[in-house]
């Protein structure tokens, strides 16, 4: 179910999250699965383009969402899925990807019923286009979307106030961001996305990344305000390291965009 959340009731939420920060989870060191009363959390990863795909369930009521996966782990996932007795609803992506292909379309045909989600401004095929403030739900969680611009336009980051945790895809990545050169990049919208959307979050709130190269799987608020290499510094400061990475052309866009357009099914 979708619905719009209100700025009061996010405020709320923020608030129930602050204090304790015991009944928020808070997670100090990364761990690859999470079972806090009915929440089940399960990160996975390809090691071809060091994309993190998330499995995020409800063990009440067996409902689940996966967050960026990639076509070549597919069937990997739907067993997953499977053999956790969980009913998948909607596999989503956190934005239209150039350097694989997501597995959003073929999920839909291994597992039935699942229904594909991505932000309407991405410009790409799917069952349900999201906005800024629309909310998913799983059971009795919910992820709220919220528009990050300037990687991609239509790159969104998931919100799960309930678990203090964010899913930030390209946007904001372990001491590092997207790239900003190719496919309507902006280093001025990226930089005014993460500092009002994700910086303005607690500082105890766990960021999960579309990506890592380095072999770190999670961050936190505070950390990157703190140690960000690129997004602690003045706005003329960042567009200027964005404007000189001189990064080579990625290697699957001209295979992934095509493809991402429509799901992954080309």
């Amino acid at each position: 179910m979708l619905q719009k959340l209100s700025l009061s009731g996010l405020k709320v939420v923020k608030k129930l999250c602050i204090v304790p920060k015991v009944e928020c989870g808070i997670r100090f060191l990364s761990s690859a699965v999470i079972k806090r009363q009915n929440f089940f959390f399960r990160q996975l990863f390809d090691t071809v383009s060091s994309t993190y795909t998330y499995i995020l369930g409800d063990m009440r009521t067996s409902e689940a969402v996966l967050i960026d996966p990639v076509l070549e782990h597919a069937e990997r996932d739907a067993t997953l899925v499977k053999e956790l007795g969980f009913k998948l609803i909607y596999a989503m992506n956190t934005h239209m990807h150039a350097d694989h292909i997501t597995g959003t379309g073929k999920l839909k045909t291994l597992l039935p019923g699942t229904k594909s989600v991505i932000g309407k401004a991405s410009g790409a095929q799917a069952d349900i286009h999201l906005h800024d403030g629309d909310l998913v739900k799983f059971g009795d969680y919910q992820l709220t979307a919220v528009s990050t611009p300037g990687h991609t336009n239509g790159c969104l980051t998931y919100i799960c106030h309930q678990q203090c945790m964010a899913f930030t895809g390209d946007t904001l990545l372990i001491r590092g961001c997207g790239r900003t050169d190719f496919q309507e990049g902006s280093s001025e919208r990226l930089y005014q996305s993460v500092h009002s959307k994700i910086f303005t979050l607690p500082d105890h709130y766990t960021l999960y990344p579309a990506h890592d190269y380095k072999g770190q799987t999670a961050t936190t608020v505070g950390e990157e305000k703190k140690y960000n290499p690129r997004l602690t510094k003045t706005l003329k400061e960042f567009v200027h390291i964005m404007d000189t990475l001189n990064l080579p052309y990625p290697k699957m866009i001209d295979k992934a965009l095509p493809a991402n357009r429509v799901c992954g099914l080309y």
